[in-house]
């Protein structure tokens, strides 16, 4: 199973959405897909799609999931490696006006650039990067102290 996180930010972003459904169209992912959709509204045949549950739910969900696909959330990201998970992150873009800058790109650069994700740039290479995913050995969290020593960096840095 596939879970999919877009966070809790009252912007769509349906743009991941609308991949991951072409994807399922065209046979390049198979397993189920299992969406926390937030505020974004989207509808559609091949995903069970639901705006919000409780944390515990969501944490059955991270548990059952062989990967989490998400929004570049600081919160769903680690949501995702503090059960080393195998994450693919897609920020969301100022652009699209998935948000009103670009931070999310360099969240998800930096959690990428420490191996505890995969930092997804174009979203026509999603189904690849699924199909390859069992390559992918994300750095396991050791302490929430790395996370926050990242995270610290990273804003001393912008």
């Amino acid at each position: 199973m596939i879970l999919v996180t877009l966070g809790t930010q009252d912007k769509s972003f349906d743009r991941l959405l609308k991949q991951i459904d072409e994807d399922i169209e065209n046979g390049n992912i198979k397993d189920k897909v299992i969406v926390q959709a937030g505020y974004t509204k989207y509808e559609s045949n091949n995903m069970e799609i639901f705006d919000y549950v409780s944390q515990e739910k969501l944490n059955e969900y991270i548990d059952k999931c062989k990967l989490m696909i998400t929004h570049a959330g600081v919160g769903s990201i680690l949501n995702g490696i503090e059960k080393n998970k195998k994450v693919i992150v897609v920020p969301r873009l100022a652009k699209y006006k998935e948000q009103h800058n670009d931070h999310q790109v360099e969240i998800a650069e930096e959690f990428s650039k420490e191996g505890y994700v995969i930092y997804l740039k174009n979203l026509k290479d999603l189904a690849n990067t699924i199909k390859n995913i069992s390559k992918f050995e994300p750095r396991k969290l050791e302490h929430n102290k790395e996370v926050i020593k990242t995270i610290e960096e990273f804003i001393d840095n912008i």
